[in-house]
């Protein structure tokens, strides 16, 4: 870890790990990290915060023992913050914008951490995959009601009309040339940008039948699957791969029983300081 030991924001101000606090744990401020990634407007942090804290509830980790709410002083005035652990500092950078020097550098450091120095890359994506497949999931539950609301009586026949228009495949078709066991969803097994795909597919789809207000069975199928579609020929017009196409990740289950264990990691980690 040698590489990594301690992440210097700026080479005229102190290290990340000058800016940690001790009352009964380690702690950052929100304020202070906003600025050592380099943000200028609280309120777009303040978005990477929320998505932390999204990340770190699906896990299933506590939230109050990682992101506390706290209310401080400064000249004069009181500003709502937040305490950050060491773990919730890492999932706030591994969500946060990467054409940032600062995040791009707070990732590899906290990567490091972690002991997953040259898997940093992969290891922002596991963070986004599992913020994203928890988006998917908010949304697929609100386009359930929506739609059983303007006629479905069958939703698993709906669904399959979505997949079927983006994958060009019944459901369990995909499931099989994928090796994917009767049962359990594609989503826990795609990468960000075929999540981000089915997001999209999700949410259009509700969009399109509340402008258009359509009804009934037949037709709320035939939308699911003709958004599908021209969400299919956009990928395929753009990146030139079906979506099918796309990589079989590990199940997002191992995936949060993995930064499970590198909440543990960073709650025990003591970096060391360059001689």
């Amino acid at each position: 870890m040698s590489d990594f030991d301690i992440f210097h924001f700026d080479e005229s101000r102190s290290n990340f790990e000058d800016y940690g606090h001790e009352n009964g744990f380690k702690y950052w401020l929100a304020s202070d990290l906003q600025k050592i990634l380099g943000y200028e407007n609280y309120g777009t942090f303040f978005a990477v915060i929320n998505k932390a804290i999204g990340v770190c509830m699906t896990l299933g980790i506590a939230i109050q023992e990682n992101f506390v709410q706290h209310i401080h002083e400064v000249d004069g005035k009181e500003i709502s913050d937040y305490k950050l652990s060491r773990f919730a500092c890492y999932l706030t950078a591994m969500n946060g914008d990467t054409k940032k020097p600062n995040v791009a550098a707070a990732q590899v450091y906290f990567a490091g951490l972690a002991n997953a120095c040259e898997l940093y890359k992969q290891e922002i994506e596991r963070v986004e995959r599992i913020s994203t497949r928890d988006e998917i999931s908010d949304r697929e539950k609100t386009l359930s009601g929506t739609v059983k609301a303007a006629g479905v009586v069958n939703y698993a026949y709906f669904q399959g009309a979505g997949y079927r228009g983006l994958y060009n495949m019944p459901l369990a078709k995909l499931r099989q040339i994928r090796g994917i066991k009767e049962g359990k969803t594609p989503l826990d097994y795609m990468g960000k940008t075929e999540l981000a795909a089915n997001l999209f597919r999700i949410t259009q789809t509700e969009e399109k039948v509340k402008n258009e207000a359509i009804k009934g069975q037949t037709k709320l199928e035939s939308t699911a699957e003709s958004v599908g579609r021209e969400v299919r020929e956009t990928m395929i017009r753009i990146s030139g791969t079906p979506p099918e196409a796309l990589p079989v990740l590990e199940d997002i289950a191992t995936v949060k029983k993995e930064l499970k264990q590198t909440h543990k990691k960073l709650k025990d980690s003591k970096p060391k300081k360059k001689k």
